[in-house]
């Protein structure tokens, strides 16, 4: 069973879910129970499941909980064009954490496509 603390996937996530948070913090108040919880809650989902999916017993487990971070990482790249279009972030942060956000999506495939 791997130390998930010790992966790359892990750990580039968990940056994510920082910037995340942080972004967010500036969004305007009347998107605090809308768009602000779903960034937070799916940022934070796919370190999670990366995390609980490494407890598993199987491989094939494992690739389960990384399909679910998958999917949430395609859900924040979604509500991140939707903040982008709503003039909530600016160009540059929008790029640089799509950038990121594609490079998890990338790594989280080829992780799981190695545990298949």
């Amino acid at each position: 069973m791997p130390n998930f603390k010790k992966l790359d996937i892990w750990i580039k996530s968990m940056n994510i879910v920082t910037e995340i948070y942080q972004i967010t913090n500036t969004f305007p108040s009347c998107e605090r129970f809308g768009l602000v919880s779903q960034m937070q809650r799916s940022a934070v989902s796919i370190p999670t499941n990366i995390a609980e999916g490494s407890a598993k017993t199987s491989n094939k487990d494992f690739a389960r909980f990384l399909e679910m971070s998958s999917g949430s990482a395609f859900e924040l790249e979604t509500e991140m064009i939707v903040s982008y279009n709503l003039k909530y972030i600016d160009t540059i942060i929008y790029e640089n954490l799509l950038t990121g956000i594609s490079e998890i999506q990338k790594m989280i495939y080829g992780f799981k496509n190695k545990l298949e």
